[in-house]
């Protein structure tokens, strides 16, 4: 059956001469459409970044004019070349949000709020390290154009410039960018984030807030961390341990947001920008480009890669009938010099 043979036999090997152009068709076609599917992806992906940098970037708050317009200290950035942040808790004592896109009332009024927190954090360049140094806001120093006072009170008498000159003239640092969010913005960024891990060490009860803690690890919801964070009565070293409590609720914060961005679940990032963006105000030489970077740079950041501490305390005193921490000034500026110069210290007391 010859029809049957013709249909079994192996297909013979062209010639030396034999045209192989079609092939050849095939192949650059198969080539060229690969290619194009490539780039469409790809094209995909930067206008998917493009997108998502300007959508979540303009939603979030900016501060005219945050920085003071006297001199200011160069800074001494060194060999990480990274980035510095003043951050603030505010406590405003306002009815509505003064602080993120949700923001209903005035960030600043002269007299009306007080920096309740304060952080310098040092991200180095390519965010796999992060330096946070906590000032207490019973430090007693000098605030340009008023003498010395409690350094809270720089944020009442003069908002951002008188904060962050204040903070500046302190630690002979130069703020890159500047933070703040309020209570009604810590509370919502907190349930947001779907709260935050925090083992309680020991029992305490706070007499002011009449709240008891018991000792364990909890899930704190937004009402319960804002009470967390600002004890103080009720803990053998008061506004250290409150410091203390402080720190550690941000190594969670940030556990959270770092867990909450994840590129391959869309819908927990968005979620979680969206907490950040309806919460936070930052200065408004921040770019949308700066913040994405950032939050993606928190994505590399693991908590054994932050270390804390605290500005060095050489006394506590009254003065004036208030309770003050006299600071090692000269500690503290070293202190902050050897994180930018890329030499963290080990965590402060």
């Amino acid at each position: 059956m010859p029809a049957n043979r013709e249909w079994t036999q192996w297909p013979s090997r062209p010639s030396p001469g034999a045209d192989t152009r079609p092939r050849h068709r095939i192949l650059r076609t198969v080539l060229v459409c690969g290619l194009v599917a490539v780039l469409g992806l790809l094209g995909l992906v930067v206008g998917g970044v493009w997108w998502g940098t300007n959508h979540y970037g303009d939603q979030v708050a900016r501060i005219p004019h945050a920085f003071p317009t006297a001199s200011r200290p160069p800074g001494t950035k060194g060999a990480d070349a990274g980035t510095t942040f003043l951050l603030a808790g505010v406590d405003s004592r306002s009815r509505r949000p003064t602080t993120g896109s949700d923001a209903t009332a005035d960030l600043w009024k002269p007299g009306a709020q007080r920096s309740d927190t304060l952080m310098l954090v040092h991200l180095d360049a390519d965010g796999h390290a992060a330096y946070t140094l906590s000032i207490p806001r019973d430090s007693w120093v000098p605030i340009p154009g008023h003498g010395s006072a409690k350094i809270n009170a720089a944020f009442s008498w003069g908002g951002p410039p008188l904060l962050i000159r204040t903070v500046e003239q302190l630690t002979g640092t130069r703020v890159d960018h500047f933070g703040v969010i309020d209570w009604h913005g810590f509370k919502s960024l907190t349930d947001a984030v779907g709260g935050v891990p925090v083992t309680v060490l020991k029992d305490s009860y706070d007499p002011e807030q009449r709240r008891h803690f018991t000792a364990g690890t909890q899930t704190m919801n937004g009402d319960e961390a804002l009470a967390y964070v600002r004890q103080r009565h009720g803990l053998p070293g008061g506004e250290l341990d409150r410091i203390k409590r402080q720190q550690q609720f941000l190594r969670g914060l940030v556990s959270q947001v770092r867990g909450g961005v994840r590129l391959t679940d869309p819908f927990a990032t968005d979620r979680t920008l969206d907490a950040i963006t309806r919460t936070v105000s930052v200065d408004s030489t921040m770019s949308n480009g700066d913040l994405r970077n950032l939050v993606l740079g928190l994505r590399h950041l693991d908590a054994s890669d932050a270390s804390f501490g605290t500005a060095p305390i050489v006394r506590s005193q009254m003065i004036r009938g208030q309770y003050a921490l006299i600071l090692d000034k000269a500690g503290l500026r070293a202190r902050w010099h050897a994180v930018e110069a890329g030499h963290p210290p080990g965590a402060g007391r």
